[in-house]
């Protein structure tokens, strides 16, 4: 899903438990990069994601389910938490 940052306009999804299968291509390939690394754990014999650690070049940020991952206009990937996504972006 798109959204606009009331300028310029930026791709973002919701982080979430099946963000290995759902998750847009750009995010993927930052993944296969090791740009992204998936933060996981075992529950109950099954591992789950619980969020997502983001390298940049003022280091690491973390997400968690439900927070969203913005790639800006300048390429640079990064975590938003819920409230402060919506107060900076709205949808296109």
């Amino acid at each position: 899903m798109k959204y606009r940052r009331r300028n310029p306009v930026a791709d973002a999804f919701q982080l979430n438990r099946d963000a290995e299968v759902n998750a847009p291509e750009w995010f993927l390939r930052a993944v296969k990069k090791e740009v992204i690394y998936f933060d996981r754990c075992i529950m109950d014999g099954a591992v789950r994601i619980y969020g997502c650690t983001i390298n940049t070049g003022c280091g690491k940020l973390r997400a968690k389910i439900g927070d969203y991952i913005v790639r800006e206009h300048t390429g640079e990937i990064r975590p938003y938490k819920s409230r402060e996504f919506s107060s900076v972006f709205e949808g296109v």
